[in-house]
């Protein structure tokens, strides 16, 4: 299974992750002067955008941001 199928939305519940590349959260820490970790978490930066499919239907999914700008999407 490629990569783009595996994270194809193929039930109504959508996640938090890029339909394209497969982008979603990322974890790490603040760190702060004294050295001290605190956990965070980082959002990757998402749209929700009408996308026309290979089939020509149109639906709305979340992509991110990278793949708006380098084309990877056609936009209904």
């Amino acid at each position: 299974m490629s990569k783009n199928k595996l994270f194809q939305a193929e039930d109504k519940n959508m996640s938090k992750v890029c339909s394209v590349c497969g982008k979603g959260k990322l974890s790490g820490n603040l760190v702060s002067h004294s050295n001290r970790k605190t956990p965070k978490l980082y959002e990757a930066n998402l749209q929700k955008v009408s996308v026309k499919n290979a089939n020509g239907t149109v639906s709305k999914e979340y992509v991110c941001a990278r793949c708006l700008k380098s084309g990877k999407v056609e936009r209904a």
